[in-house]
């Protein structure tokens, strides 16, 4: 009996097949289809000054790290994901946090000098709702002056 060596077709999490040279891309597109999941999602800042910090492909690390600690499915989920500028150069690389309490909303500065463990420790207390105090930016409302 001849069997075929044809290998099947890439598919994301999501059940669907993958355009050739992606990860996660779908071939169709169904508007029907819900979003995957979160519990939380991290964005990490990936424009010029940013990036020459910590690197243009720092998301993608930091999903493998994600996926090491099996928190890139299910209900513990945490997504990430590149960002543009998010006007905080001066804290560079930065990352913004949304998530559940105590760390929804929330700044971290010099990611470009976290290390995996660094990382491992704040995706834990993000799956677990812990508060994460290192490396935090304070956020402040500034009323508008002069009107």
């Amino acid at each position: 009996m001849k069997t075929d060596n044809v290998a099947k077709p890439k598919q994301n999490l999501m059940g669907s097949e993958v355009v050739e040279g992606y990860a996660c891309k779908p071939k169709k597109l169904d508007p029907n289809k819900p979003i995957m999941y979160y519990h939380a999602i991290v964005y990490i800042c990936s424009d010029e000054r940013c990036a020459k910090a910590g690197g243009e492909e720092k998301a993608a690390w930091l999903r493998g790290v994600v996926k090491d600690m099996g928190l890139h499915t299910g209900t513990q989920r945490i997504k990430v994901s590149r960002s543009l500028c998010q006007g905080a150069c001066r804290f560079r690389q930065v990352a913004q946090i949304n998530a559940p309490a105590p760390n929804d909303k929330l700044w971290l500065k010099h990611t470009h000098t976290f290390d995996r463990e660094t990382w491992v420790e704040i995706l834990r207390a993000i799956r677990d709702n812990k508060a994460i105090t290192e490396n935090r930016i304070e956020m402040r409302v500034y009323e508008e002056q002069g009107l």
